[in-house]
């Protein structure tokens, strides 16, 4: 991969974008919310749709010129439509976030009512924390995972919400290993006469799949990232009934945004094309059993998983029953140091902050796209448990870095 025109005019751009592709190369990407794209997603997303206006929607733009941002925009619909068997589907969200905004936008009401995840039991900043906007224009309500289990706990979901009664129920996390039961959040907001938004960003890939079920049609709207398990470049998706259609199109424009950015809208049609194909369904399935053998490996190597394991492509390490002196960030800052990139993250019951948490979240996507298999993930498990168990042994750590090599040598990414 080369940046011939970039070095011509920007050299010192030039130089971070090589070794950008360098890293991801050299390196093993366990962060959950990432993955690696085709060279085909890349090409769309760095096309000349960048320089097109294409504000409103196919067919019905505000500038002339359009016609093949109408084509593009409309590919990414009605494949979107045809992965997940959405009724109506919007591609131009950004961002998974400015999904949920555009969601919020257009059936509440600020002071409105939101019951969510609480962010250090697994939820996102987008569904109500008091630092995004969603805390600061809504009044929220947050529910947790069992303290021992490290399971949504749906009954008592069901009789929060009947004592807070909000106006939206918001369900899918960011960091909670397990699979959701949509059916019974749903129940909870019927019960209490509100909407449900379910925030698959992390599944979106696993939902196309068919390996995680889906909520397309059983909450009120579906928002998701367009970058992670579905690897269809950066950008949201909100999907809903065509009674909430026209609702939410003037909610994402002119209400929360302007312009749709088209080159990103080529990369999710591309990437959603990809995902159509018969090799996505045994690439998530791969996932998924990947992650599993990550967490067993993990478990077995005494690292306390919350919740016991994983059902979908993460897991979440609680470091405080075996390393209670070590911190998330700790452990993130030395295996980057040996090439493994995943994050610090807050578990259940947090008592420290969640710059400095007390827990590591590691996920299997970009892992998968590169072909390891359940071996390679449970050797990479050892290799992380080597470092968490002898951080400042540089002979561990040296160990740990010249495997890693040999592994994404034996695993290549971009030419």
């Amino acid at each position: 991969m080369n940046y011939d025109h970039v070095r011509d005019q920007d050299p010192a751009v030039a130089d971070a974008l090589t070794g950008e592709v360098e890293r991801q190369n050299d390196t093993l990407a366990m962060i959950a919310s990432e993955n690696h794209v085709s060279e085909a997603v890349l090409e769309a997303q760095g096309s000349t749709l960048t320089n097109k206006y294409a504000e409103g929607y196919p067919g019905e733009r505000y500038y002339g010129g359009c016609e093949y941002a109408d084509e593009v925009e409309q590919l990414a619909i009605d494949r979107a439509q045809e992965l997940y068997g959405a009724d109506h589907v919007n591609v131009q969200p950004h961002s998974g976030s400015q999904a949920n905004m555009g969601v919020y936008l257009a059936v509440l009401d600020p002071g409105d009512k939101i019951l969510s995840l609480d962010l250090t039991h697994g939820g996102h900043l987008s569904h109500g924390h008091p630092a995004n906007f969603a805390g600061q224009v809504y009044e929220v309500e947050q529910y947790e995972v069992d303290a021992e289990t490290g399971y949504i706990d749906y009954d008592d979901l069901r009789e929060q919400a009947e004592e807070y009664d909000p106006d939206i129920i918001v369900s899918g996390y960011s960091a909670y290993p397990r699979e959701v039961e949509w059916e019974s959040i749903q129940e909870a907001a019927d019960s209490v006469d509100a909407y449900h938004l379910a925030d698959i960003a992390h599944i979106t890939g696993l939902v196309a799949a068919d390996v995680h079920d889906s909520p397309v049609g059983v909450a009120d709207f579906v928002t998701g990232s367009t970058h992670k398990t579905i690897r269809a470049g950066r950008g949201g998706i909100i999907m809903c009934d065509e009674q909430f259609a026209d609702d939410i199109d003037s909610a994402v424009f002119p209400g929360m945004q302007g312009g749709p950015l088209m080159h990103n809208v080529a990369g999710k049609a591309v990437g959603f094309g990809e995902a159509l194909e018969p090799e996505f369904e045994a690439y998530a399935e791969q996932t998924v059993a990947n992650a599993k053998a990550l967490a067993d490996q993990l478990h077995e190597r005494g690292l306390e998983l919350v919740s016991g394991g994983t059902d979908n492509h993460l897991v979440l390490v609680d470091l405080r029953p075996s390393h209670p002196d070590t911190t998330g960030k700790e452990v993130e800052e030395s295996l980057e140091d040996a090439g493994i990139v995943l994050n610090a993250n807050t578990v259940p019951g947090e008592t420290r902050s969640a710059f400095n948490p007390s827990g590591i979240r590691a996920g299997t996507p970009g892992l998968t796209t590169r072909g390891f298999d359940e071996d390679a993930c449970r050797e990479v498990a050892d290799l992380i448990a080597e470092v968490v168990d002898s951080p400042d042994d540089q002979d561990v750590f040296a160990e740990v870095a010249e495997r890693v090599d040999e592994l994404t040598d034996t695993y290549p990414l971009y030419d």
